[in-house]
């Protein structure tokens, strides 16, 4: 007879994955997005005792826009003066992106982060970088600090991957979104000056008996005098029935 599959210790992390896919489509901004991901880390990792997340600059830096605690911040920014640490090599590394230390005190790939570490009181370090298994170098990473040596096990890591697989697509889908409504705006904004402008046009040829052409020649000599839009020259024109 079939039995099930699912072992019940994992129904709570899937209905919270469930439900965090919601949460996060519902997102209506990039910063919206990015605080949901930390704290579903934080929720979601018995480990994680602060969480923040990394994203690459247009120049080549690092910036983080989400920290949960300051020391967080502290090793970050440490790793982006020096482009090295766990964070950065989780933007970098091929495969899965996913950069790990037990004990990043005594960890010999990143000897400075260390003795910060050691000085905030940081043991354990997970990165993962979004999106993984995409090609280096990655957008930004999701890093998970523990207090503890040994805090965040290998199992964490796919917990993390998830996170990071779905910061990308709501990441995606609310730039997304936020482009398509710049672009309506614009539209919009296209559409009503070419209607008031042809408003202003009207009213010019009737005061002037002149042809369109004519009365659109007016319309952008004002506009140019005056260092203003030509819509808005227009629209002062077709709004307030003065003269130009």
């Amino acid at each position: 007879m079939y039995s099930e599959l699912e072992p019940a210790a994992l129904r709570p992390l899937a209905q919270h994955f469930a439900g965090l896919t919601q949460t996060l489509l519902q997102a209506r901004t990039v910063d919206d997005v990015l605080h949901r991901v930390a704290a579903a880390a934080r929720s979601s990792i018995a480990g994680a005792d602060m969480v923040s997340l990394t994203l690459r600059l247009q120049n080549g830096g690092y910036t983080t826009p989400v920290v949960t605690d300051p020391a967080a911040a502290r090793l970050d920014e440490l790793q982006y003066r020096t482009n090295r640490g766990p964070a950065i090599d989780a933007t970098r590394t091929s495969g899965q992106g996913v950069a790990m230390s037990d004990d990043l005190s005594a960890d010999p790939r990143w000897p400075e982060v260390g003795r910060a570490a050691a000085e905030v009181g940081v043991g354990a370090v997970l990165c993962t970088g979004i999106l993984p298994d995409s090609d280096p170098p990655r957008f930004g990473a999701l890093n998970i600090y523990s207090r503890r040596p040994l805090g965040l096990v290998d199992a964490d890591q796919d917990i993390a991957l998830l996170l990071a697989t779905h910061a990308a697509l709501a990441l995606a889908t609310t730039q997304a979104r936020t482009a398509g409504q710049l672009r309506e705006a614009q539209l919009r904004e296209a559409l009503d000056s070419r209607d008031v402008i042809g408003q202003a046009k009207g009213i010019l040829m009737v005061r002037r008996g002149i042809s369109a052409e004519e009365a659109f020649e007016v319309l952008r000599h004002r506009s140019q005098e005056l260092n203003v839009k030509l819509a808005e020259v227009a629209r002062s024109l077709a709004t307030d029935g003065g003269d130009l």
